[in-house]
C-alpha cells in the first residue's frame, strides 16, 4: 500500500529508487552491521560466537554513548521523503529488535543541506551504523513492529540539524 496522498505524479517527479547495499555506493554515509560470511571466535564455553568491531561508531568528547529504543510507524513504499536529518557530534546505529527490514536514504552534503538523496532497504538479520553528520532520513520500518535499539550520543549540546525539502523527493521499491 502506498503512502497515503501520494499521486502518481508526484512519484514521477524527484523519485529515488532504492537499491541493494552496496559498500561501493553507500560506505561513505554507512555501515551494515551483519554476520554475512565473517567468521566468530567461540566464547562463554562454546556456546557462543562473537562477532566483533562490526561498526564505526565515532561520539565527540563532551557527550558519551547510550543505547535508547525507538518505536517508529511501520511504513510502506512508495515513502515521500520531506525531510532529512544529521548528527555532528556521533554516528547512529539502528538495530531492529525483531529483525525486520527497513529503508535507509541518505545524502552527501551540498552547502549544508543535503544532496540528492540514494536508498536502500535493510534487510531482516541486519543493522545500519549511520556515520557522524551524514544526512539521513528519519528511521522508516517497512516490516515488523517498529522497535529498535539506537545506539548514539548522548550530551547536552545540540546533536540535530534537520532540512525540510521544498519539494519532496519519493522513494520507490
Amino acid at each position: 500500500m502506498a503512502e497515503p496522498g501520494l499521486t502518481s505524479m508526484e512519484s514521477q517527479s524527484g523519485a529515488v529508487r532504492a537499491e541493494p547495499f552496496d559498500v561501493r555506493t553507500f560506505g561513505e554515509f554507512c555501515d551494515i552491521i551483519e554476520i554475512g560470511g565473517l567468521t566468530g571466535h567461540e566464547i562463554n564455553e562454546g556456546m557462543c560466537l562473537r562477532y566483533s568491531n562490526l561498526a564505526r561508531l565515532d561520539f565527540d568528547a563532551v557527550g558519551r554513548p547510550g543505547i535508547s529504543l525507538f518505536r517508529a510507524r511501520l511504513r510502506t513504499l512508495p515513502v515521500r521523503l520531506n525531510l532529512m536529518e544529521r548528527h555532528p557530534l556521533g554516528s547512529q546505529a539502528f538495530i531492529p529488535m525483531d529483525g525486520s527490514s527497513f529503508l535507509v536514504a541518505v545524502s552527501a552534503d551540498d552547502c549544508g543541506k543535503p544532496g540528492p538523496p540514494r536508498a536502500t532497504v535493510i534487510k531482516p538479520g541486519q543493522a545500519v551504523n549511520i556515520l557522524r553528520n551524514t544526512w539521513h532520513a528519519v528511521l522508516t520500518p517497512l516490516s515488523g513492529s517498529g522497535l529498535f535499539a539506537v545506539v548514539d550520543w548522548i550530551g547536552q549540546e545540540p546533536n540535530l540539524v534537520e532540512h525540510h525539502f521544498e519539494t519532496p523527493y519519493v522513494i520507490e521499491a
